[in-house]
């Protein structure tokens, strides 16, 4: 599930129907494939917004990442 995700993110033009095959073939249901895709797809949409936008992260954020 995790490198469908990956390779939704960083390389969506290279999906193709193989990837959702693999899934089916390790348990996952069409409807949990969606759901993966649709979540993966909004969390793609929301970042390009935040960064289009200029939006920072909040200050307790960046501490966490030091």
């Amino acid at each position: 599930m995790l490198s469908y995700a990956e390779k939704l993110t960083l390389t969506p033009w290279e999906m193709v129907e193989p990837d959702v095959i693999a899934l089916r073939n390790v348990g996952f249901s069409d409807a949990a494939i969606l759901d993966i895709n649709q979540v993966t797809g909004y969390y793609a949409f929301v970042n390009r917004l935040a960064d289009g936008l200029g939006v920072e992260l909040e200050a307790y954020r960046l501490e966490s990442e030091k």
